[in-house]
């Protein structure tokens, strides 16, 4: 292609960049919305296969295990097979896998399902950023990224209204199918509307280095994940394969930095713009994951919101997020990136500082003035965070560059449910008291000798579970089906022997216990929200005092790249 040629293909993509980005932000939107979609869903898949809760719960992880690991991969592939062939393959195998999702018929098939579906999702998402690195220039390039910063954080606030519609009117499958068609008009638009691009000089692939950081990276988010789920953090699950997976990930690092041909440039993070950037961006997403956590559950479990309704009132957070976000570049030209990123940190942190007084009855228009506060922090964050980082990175590797940001957000939000969700289930138990479910159960099946003959099905002990004094759901699951076992104790032809007013009595008894329990359960969740919410406003603020430290004023930008279309 000759220089003229060349100039006029150039144009052409210039012409088309703002439609270039609405495609990158459809295919970021379509991967980020499933994983916030399925969350809605799970009660619904869990009854309809008959699954275990640890099933239903490995159906989230082995998509975000997967996806963890591979996005450094598939971002180096991209940079240099392509990045536009790398994105369409993403797309087509993501579209495939929540087809086969949907028609899941055990927990097994829907775990195998979702943990391809995480191979495609990799794929996707570092070449949306990317790609958007090659299309626009410099002086554009952070206004693109505010809009790519946003799509992501209103994502995850519209996924629960989206989930919870699709339930209101479909079966669980169409919160899987709903991405096919959305998949289909994707690839069409990549293939009309995106050029494509990759490094003119990739060098050669290290594959020892490509396994190892792959491997490292799935043992790392595995031992996360295994320790939030279990609230055990010693058992080798969990500890052993964190250990593990830090020393594999330190190998990768020593390996990298000696390479000829390194997977990624390590000697990146030397760069403060590029681990200030870095810095922020785990630590705004440690902190919004692991909140998203429990104020689903707040809204649900101690409001009574249904899904949609849960859904509905996180619309404060993606306003909040839409709103700064368009607006942080303009405000970082004016002010520095470092004063935006660390104010926003700052109202970040002083919105889940704020949580801590958030009560079973505060007002709700109190908190979606908080959410939206925590939406626009994020905003204000992200996208000079993001900027910093791709901004330290040369076009021809924006692929990589991309890759580590993803990695870190993804790594930094399951550390987030983790640590966050176990610290709320060690102030729950602890305020409720790990023996109350035991002592309900006994209060309810009194007189002993004559309860501890009848079925087991109408017996309350039995359904003592460790999970009922740790988590609101577990207490609340309790006090249901302790509920269904009086009533059809209730009905047993035994009960017609009972004089009356003793069974209304014992009626009374039982529900007093009951709403007692709910109630001490409901409190001890706020008990534990507030202590998580301070754990999290102390990582924001920890956040916000690297980007004031670290953040440059104004961003440098690397900026050498061939382009082909």
């Amino acid at each position: 292609m000759d220089r003229t040629e060349l100039s006029t293909d150039v144009d052409a993509v210039f012409r088309r960049r703002w439609l270039i980005l609405a495609v990158m932000v459809v295919c970021l939107l379509v991967v980020i919305l499933d994983n916030t979609i399925l969350n809605v869903a799970l009660k619904t898949i869990q009854s309809d296969l008959d699954a275990s809760q640890s099933a239903m719960q490995w159906a989230v992880d082995s998509y975000a295990v997967v996806f963890a690991g591979l996005l450094i991969v598939w971002g180096v592939t991209g940079d240099r097979i392509g990045r536009k062939r790398t994105l369409v393959i993403g797309m087509v195998l993501f579209g495939i896998t929540s087809a086969l999702c949907s028609t899941a018929d055990s927990a097994t098939e829907l775990i195998v399902y979702r943990a391809l579906m995480g191979i495609g999702a990799a794929a996707v998402q570092p070449q949306t950023l990317s790609i958007i690195q090659n299309v626009f220039e410099p002086d554009e390039r952070p206004k693109a990224i505010g809009i790519w910063a946003a799509a992501s954080g209103i994502a995850i606030a519209l996924g629960p209204i989206t989930g919870g519609a699709l339930l209101e009117f479909f079966w669980w499958g169409s919160v899987f199918l709903v991405n096919v068609p959305i998949v289909i008009i994707g690839v069409a638009l990549i293939v009309v509307l995106v050029p494509e691009s990759k490094d003119p000089n990739p060098g050669k692939i290290e594959p020892f280095g490509v396994i190892l950081s792959i491997v490292a990276l799935v043992t790392l988010v595995f031992g996360i994940i295994e320790g939030g789920n279990t609230n055990d953090w010693f058992q080798w699950r969990s500890l052993g394969a964190i250990v593990l997976g830090l020393t594999l990930l330190t190998l990768f690092i020593v390996l990298e930095r000696r390479s000829a041909h390194p997977t990624i440039d390590v000697t990146l993070f030397k760069n403060r713009q590029f681990s200030a950037g870095t810095i922020s961006i785990a630590l705004v997403f440690f902190s919004l994951m692991g909140a998203t956590f429990y104020l689903a559950y707040y809204l649900q479990a101690i409001r009574g919101y249904t899904p949609l309704a849960a859904g509905v009132a996180l619309i404060a957070v993606a306003a909040g997020v839409m709103i700064s976000a368009s607006q942080a570049a303009k405000l970082s030209d004016r002010f520095g990136a470092r004063y935006v990123a660390g104010s926003g940190l700052t109202l970040f942190a002083l919105a889940m500082l704020s949580y801590g007084l958030v009560g079973e009855t505060t007002p709700q228009w109190v908190v979606e003035v908080l959410m939206f506060v925590l939406g626009s922090g994020m905003g204000l964050t992200m996208t000079p965070a993001t900027n910093a980082i791709m901004g330290a990175v040369p076009r021809d590797k924006a692929g990589a560059g991309s890759a580590v940001n993803n990695t870190v957000r993804q790594v930094a939000g399951a550390l987030g449910v983790a640590v966050l969700g176990s610290l709320l289930a060690v102030a729950f138990r602890a305020d409720l008291g790990a023996a109350t479910p035991n002592d309900v159960a006994s209060a309810l099946d009194q007189p002993s000798q004559i309860v501890s003959q009848l079925p087991i099905e109408v017996q309350v002990t039995p359904l003592v579970s460790a999970d009922a004094s740790e988590s609101i759901g577990g207490a609340l699951e309790f006090a249901g089906r302790s509920a269904e076992a009086l009533t059809a104790r209730a009905a047993l032809p035994q009960a017609d022997r009972i004089p009356a007013d003793v069974m209304a009595e014992q009626k009374q008894n039982a529900e007093e216990t009951l709403t007692t329990f709910v109630a001490e359960s409901k409190a001890a969740f706020v008990h534990g929200m507030h202590v998580s919410s301070v754990a999290a406003a102390g990582s924001a603020f920890l956040g916000a005092i690297a980007a004031f430290t670290l953040l440059p004023g104004r961003l440098r930008v690397e900026d050498e790249i061939e382009v082909s279309v």
